[in-house]
């Protein structure tokens, strides 16, 4: 035990010491918008989405319903804000990744995990701008893998709510579709809609304001060709920042969802709800428009899947390792940063779009499980739709 414990401090430690030597000091910038928007809104000083932090263009781009969710920021002093939002992030992220890891040693497993996502890039952008990622990741992960059995009822629930603070996760909604997991869908979409039509009869100019201008007002978040947009979208907009061709990412994202549809109806049909999960999650930073580095949070459970891979399978491991691992040091090593606004050549273009890589070879490598193995890791409780294995216990791969 004692070894243990040295091992996951060590790599903490060096993990911690690696950003201190390069991970860029945000200050919590996102946070900080979500503060002030708020506060802004909360106490008369105009709407919500009139508000831009000072010295810089940044307003609040999420729905309405986010600004509710952030309510009680409104009523705290700012450190405090900082305090929960951070905690908040890690007991997420720590569930997600308990969620996901394979027996045995799941603590250790989970502890080690935790210690190398310190110095993964996606999550310490998350934690030092103070971003919403992770408890989104935690909200969809928990009703993918809790929604079943007698809990059936709340199926969507999660998801809803995801979805309703950002756009992004309603790519979930369709995989509960395309899953015909109908009755889920229908919550998830029923939630979204509640959440928001309830926050545009309470605050009626807010929604009309995000509906009818912030939604579609491309200025509040930045050039599309920005390094930091790591989305099939920023790929393209590389190759022509001036004037980006709709058409040319249009082919690129059918043709990853259709590869997503084959892939995630595979994993349903397995039982293996942590690939559905990765394999959306993979997508969801592919196809929508802007992809900040910090929404590659949606890869850590890619990663994973191909770490128990690994443990599960010797002729494949090295493989599922080499994946992972590679993924992942590319990941931390801020590769992209220095082709900023350097990506006319060759070279610069495929250093610009590096994390667009890894994220295509993670859509192509997420582990599957059989049925056979599924089953023989977790019994079956009963079957679903079409014949499907439906988990008593789903949450563990």
């Amino acid at each position: 035990m004692r070894h243990r414990i040295a091992i996951v401090a060590l790599l903490a430690v060096a993990a911690l010491a690696f950003d201190a030597a390069f991970a860029t000091r945000h200050g919590f910038f996102d946070l900080k918008v979500y503060y002030g928007a708020v506060n802004w809104w909360v106490h008369g000083d105009g709407e919500l989405y009139d508000f831009i932090k000072p010295r810089s263009t940044y307003g609040f781009t999420y729905p309405p319903f986010a600004a509710v969710a952030m309510l009680p920021m409104a009523f705290v002093p700012w450190g405090v804000a900082i305090a929960l939002a951070s905690l908040m992030t890690i007991a997420a992220t720590g569930l997600v990744v308990w969620w996901l890891v394979a027996e045995p040693d799941r603590r250790y497993k989970t502890a080690l995990i935790m210690a190398l996502l310190i110095a993964y890039e996606p999550m310490r952008e998350t934690f030092l701008f103070g971003q919403v990622n992770m408890l989104l990741v935690a909200l969809v992960a928990g009703d993918l893998f809790f929604g079943v059995g007698k809990n059936r009822k709340w199926a969507g629930l999660g998801i809803g709510l995801a979805t309703a603070v950002k756009l992004t996760p309603g790519l979930f909604i369709l995989y509960l579709l395309l899953t015909k997991r109908w009755r889920a869908a229908f919550v998830a979409m029923g939630t979204a809609a509640g959440a928001t039509l309830a926050t545009a009869a309470i605050a009626p100019d807010m929604a009309r304001e995000f509906f009818t201008n912030a939604l579609w007002d491309t200025d509040r978040i930045g050039s599309l060709a920005f390094i930091s947009n790591q989305s099939l979208q920023g790929l393209v907009a590389r190759l022509n920042p001036e004037d980006p061709s709709k058409l040319a990412w249009l082919v690129l994202a059918l043709g990853v969802l259709v590869v997503w549809v084959l892939r995630s109806r595979r994993a349903f049909q397995a039982g293996d709800e942590a690939a559905g999960l990765a394999v959306t999650g993979v997508v969801t930073g592919l196809v929508s428009p802007v992809t900040w580095i910090h929404h590659l949070v949606w890869l850590i459970p890619s990663l994973i899947l191909l770490v128990n891979a690994g443990l599960a399978d010797r002729a494949q491991r090295w493989r599922h390792w080499g994946i992972a691992g590679v993924s992942y040091l590319i990941l931390c090593s801020k590769l992209v940063w220095p082709f900023d606004n350097h990506f006319s050549s060759f070279w610069g273009y495929l250093g610009s779009n590096a994390y667009v890589f890894v994220t295509l070879v993670l859509l192509f490598a997420t582990p599957i499980r059989s049925p056979h193995e599924v089953v023989a890791q977790l019994g079956v409780a009963e079957r679903g739709p079409g014949g499907s294995p439906e988990l008593a216990n789903p949450v563990r791969p």
